[in-house]
């Protein structure tokens, strides 16, 4: 979709300005009904769209120029809303703008506005929003997932031409999958976090949504690289010479036992060989992955005080109180959730016992994963192994939580991952089918996963 938009603008056969407008509209008439933007921003992107013009005019446009997207709330946009749709942050304007953003800014992109999510990035179908839960376009009684619900809400709905999402145990993978799109999350470090909004740092990773695999590559190349400032941002080609990488004319499928009779159904559509692999303490993959994920989070959340910046009580007694009610009524039930369980496996006599041992089955299973991929090229699995959630519906925290099985692997070791449409369920929804590649080969696997994809959007 993008070359085809890029190749209309290049040519004049339409101008940004008339693109975005279209987006407008159509924004204003399906917005209102899934929830998916919670900042609006048309002045802006009349600006942007006006820019990527001149810039076409002058032939010095990107495949990207001229093109609208959609950001996530959780990402800085330097004097705009930028508030994780949480209340701790409500009105929160940062006075500069993420890496990410000002790279795709620099492409001449149309930021269209800023996206539906979980409360901080915490949740697995964007109900703990503080806007409510944004709908899934395939299915309004569904949920989109989380926590990038209403970036995959967007994107199913060509309310964007892709979305920018953050993923850190699935959350731009699972609602792709859930909304019939494409979910990319990169190799750990090839994409700058600076202006992301943390959650767990070592799991965090901005993410892609798009029509295809092929879209998602090309944003990929636009944002991907070191950033000075970001200590553990990569530079794709010259630190790991893979961006040129030889395309094997053979690929080796791996399936995971723990998931093979719904990865064959999937696959069945397919011509292509397979072989099943087993990843040993995978089924502790989600047990550490809460545990170091929630003890980062009770860290970098302890910055919302009520001192430096975010909601402070109107009504406290002294400096302990302010900060115990304005943690309070800033956060949501699931962050306050997810901070005791941090702050309880980081408290002396606990650490050991369940930190020190997460930590340790994450090397193992990064260790196993770079075993895998020394034989195999791919390993395939479903996005989604648990189906659709209708909104409302109630469910444990330990049900919401599985719901992550299948997407958090690829955060522990650190590799890329990508969610494609793979079909329709019994009931009509979309099914998502995900590829994983060993660290460095992102750009082969937009190629290898392009020929599974079913598109999706409406």
């Amino acid at each position: 979709m993008i070359r085809e938009l890029s190749r209309k603008l290049h040519a004049g056969e339409i101008t940004s300005a008339e693109l975005t407008e279209q987006y407008i509209r159509k924004i204003e008439e399906v917005n209102p009904k899934l929830n998916a933007y919670v900042h609006l921003l048309y002045d802006r992107a009349r600006a942007d769209a006006a820019r990527a013009d001149e810039m076409l005019k002058a032939g010095r446009g990107s495949l990207l120029c001229g093109i609208p997207y959609a950001l996530k709330s959780n990402i800085c946009t330097e004097g705009i809303v930028t508030d994780c749709c949480s209340k701790m942050l409500e009105d929160y304007k940062p006075i500069y703008s993420s890496t990410i953003v000002e790279k795709l800014k620099n492409e001449g992109t149309v930021l269209l506005g800023k996206t539906n999510m979980d409360e901080f990035a915490m949740g697995s179908t964007s109900e703990s929003s503080v806007y409510g839960a944004p709908k899934n376009p395939m299915d309004i009684r569904y949920s989109t997932g989380g926590s990038s619900g209403g970036s995959a809400a967007a994107v199913a709905a060509d309310l964007a031409v892709f979305a920018i999402g953050s993923d850190t145990g699935g959350s731009v993978r699972q609602p792709a999958a859930l909304c019939g799109v494409t979910g990319f999350s990169p190799s750990y470090g090839y994409v700058s976090r600076y202006g992301l909004i943390a959650y767990a740092s070592s799991f965090d990773t901005i993410g892609i949504l798009s029509a295809s695999p092929e879209d998602a590559g090309i944003v990929f190349d636009a944002i991907k690289g070191k950033d000075k400032k970001d200590a553990t941002s990569i530079d794709y080609e010259n630190d790991l010479k893979v961006s040129g990488a030889p395309q094997k004319s053979d690929k080796k499928l791996a399936i995971l036992s723990d998931f093979s009779e719904k990865t064959k159904e999937l696959l069945k559509q397919y011509e292509v060989e397979t072989e099943e692999v087993s990843i040993p303490y995978l089924s502790l993959a989600l047990p550490a992955y809460y545990i170091i994920a929630c003890a980062e989070c009770s860290s970098n959340l302890g910055r919302y005080d009520g001192v430096r910046y975010g909601h402070r009580a109107k009504k406290f007694s002294d400096v302990d109180d302010m900060m115990v009610k304005s943690r309070s009524e800033g956060f949501g039930r699931e962050v306050k959730k997810r901070i005791m369980l941090g702050t309880f496996v980081l408290q002396a006599g606990f650490y050991d016992d369940y930190y020190k041992k997460a930590c340790m089955v994450r090397e193992k299973l990064s260790a196993a994963f770079s075993e895998i991929f020394e034989k195999y090229d791919y390993i395939a699995l479903p996005t989604a192994p648990d189906g659709h959630i209708r909104l409302g519906e109630k469910h444990d925290a330990v049900k919401m939580y599985l719901g992550d099985i299948a997407t958090v692997p690829a955060n522990l070791a650190g590799i890329p991952a990508v969610s494609v449409n793979a079909g329709k369920d019994e009931n009509g929804l979309p099914i998502g089918l995900q590829i994983m590649a060993a660290r460095g080969k992102d750009n082969e696997l937009f190629k290898f996963a392009q020929k599974f994809s079913k598109g999706g959007r409406l």
